[in-house]
């Protein structure tokens, strides 16, 4: 399974670094503006899913870094962190 998370990260970066490449070099008409409006939805996906999570990387060892991956990488980011023990994931 880390190989499959492991690979959605690396195919997010590719993405990341078209949209990047379409900033600095755009492309021919059509592919331009859909390539931005993909990077802007993106982009705000990612942002929610980080404001989502705040709370729960709240206690890791280094949080805002965890918030950058998932700004980066979304939920494949998410799926690849520990899974939270009895003790911390019970509140109540």
């Amino acid at each position: 399974m880390k190989v499959i998370w492991g690979l959605g990260k690396l195919l997010t970066l590719v993405f990341w670094l078209v949209v990047l490449l379409n900033l600095l070099t755009p492309f021919i008409y059509p592919l331009h503006p859909l390539v931005n409006l993909a990077g802007c939805l993106l982009a705000g996906l990612h942002l929610l899913e980080a404001l989502f999570c705040y709370r729960s990387l709240r206690g890791r060892a280094h949080p805002w870094l965890d918030r950058l991956n998932v700004l980066f990488f979304g939920v494949f980011h998410l799926q690849t962190l520990p899974a939270p023990t009895a003790s911390k994931a019970s509140h109540a």
